[in-house]
């Protein structure tokens, strides 16, 4: 069974983005980009459709928080034989998305264990595993791969990777899990110190950019750090949300696929991003609204792909239960091909506000505007 929806936390590199729950578990996670497959999936089932768990072996009082200013997560464990932390990030600069999970002891020492399972498909494809020459273990189905790298053994066991290890005061143990397509060659191991550094740098810089909002500061930056999760760096589109198929209500079938695009969010995207002082996200949501909706009036769509894709055709996932029994689970989205008037305005509203923010003029900007209000 999953955990509530409001115990997970986010990590992600602008690209895609993983869900971490309090008790040590990533149960949800899709690559290379947050609207491919999942190889995590317990999120919308149980842990056969895919997570990575790790976390003390006995009972243990967990407390957890983002380092001041960034998007890198700890969740501190307490035994009664000592305490350890786990950081959970993921490194922006990479060529292909990167988990990085660390393992700090704080005093005392804690036997931990660790559970991966690997389901890609949305937790349907079992890949077949193999241990290379350096010790790494690697996970191949089609045309996706999976690489975990780690000093920590690791064993199979009923289709599952298992691992237990102790941590001690002053000890850190590093496990890092790298998506990459099959046909490629493996990356150069990663330094996870540095990778933690060089990502806890670039949030703190970025964040300083950041207006100040008085009391609500905080809040604000919180807010912005969690809409530039959500952007997809690439194209500047970003995701109403990263995962899929969470109920309206529990038990019920409005389950919607939520990780496209919508013209409705344009213009607070726009405003938010202006107001907080980031001229660059807000010009790169622009760019990708006008590329998105370049075309026809008469095709204008509700929403669109992180890279503009116009065909979301949805369908449902048979062999997931759904979070907490809430099926059907459902991929792609079918409303991309309804007609809802208000999205003209939005288009209009956002050159407006891109104009009189001080954005860059774009005449095929305009262009469009006066092609809107012919067709309507």
């Amino acid at each position: 069974m999953a955990a509530r929806i409001e115990d997970y936390a986010i990590i992600g590199d602008c690209r895609t983005a993983a869900l971490v729950s309090r008790d040590g578990s990533i149960d949800w996670f899709c690559c290379p980009r947050f609207d491919s497959e999942a190889c995590f999936a317990a999120l919308l089932g149980s842990p056969e459709h895919g997570r990575w768990l790790i976390a003390p072996s006995a009972a243990a009082r967990i407390t957890r928080r983002y380092r001041p200013k960034t998007l890198v997560l700890e969740t501190q464990f307490e035994t009664e034989e000592g305490a350890a932390t786990l950081i959970d990030f993921m490194p922006l600069h990479g060529r292909h998305s990167t988990i990085v999970r660390l393992v700090t002891g704080i005093r005392g020492q804690v036997t931990m264990r660790t559970e991966l399972i690997l389901r890609l498909g949305y937790g349907a494809i079992v890949p077949w595993v193999t241990r290379l020459e350096d010790g790494a273990l690697r996970a191949i189905a089609g045309p996706d791969m999976v690489v975990l790298r780690t000093p920590v053994h690791q064993r199979g066991a009923d289709m599952t990777t298992v691992g237990e290890f102790t941590i001690e005061r002053d000890e850190t143990i590093p496990f890092v899990l790298s998506y990459l397509p099959s046909h490629r060659p493996l990356d150069e191991p990663l330094d996870p110190a540095r990778a933690l550094a060089e990502t806890e740098t670039f949030w703190q810089d970025w964040s300083a950019r950041c207006r100040p909002a008085g009391p609500w500061s905080e809040a604000v930056l919180r807010s912005m750090i969690t809409l530039k999760a959500l952007s997809y760096a690439p194209t500047g589109g970003m995701v109403a949300a990263l995962t899929t198929s969470l109920p309206e209500q529990l038990g019920g079938e409005r389950n919607w696929d939520y990780r496209y695009c919508w013209l409705r969010d344009a213009t607070l995207v726009l405003l938010g991003a202006m107001h907080a002082g980031y001229f660059e996200e807000a010009q790169a949501w622009r760019d990708w609204l006008l590329r998105a909706v370049a075309g026809s009036p008469e095709q204008l769509q509700i929403m669109y792909g992180i890279a503009g894709e116009r065909r979301l055709t949805e369908w449902t996932v048979p062999w997931l239960p759904g979070y907490e029994k809430s099926a059907p689970v459902r991929i792609g989205n079918a409303a991309h091909s309804q007609l809802q008037l208000d999205v003209f305005g939005e288009i209009m509203d956002v050159h407006h506000q891109a104009r009189r923010g001080g954005l860059s003029t774009n005449e095929s900007g305009w262009a469009a505007q006066l092609a809107f209000l012919d067709h309507l």
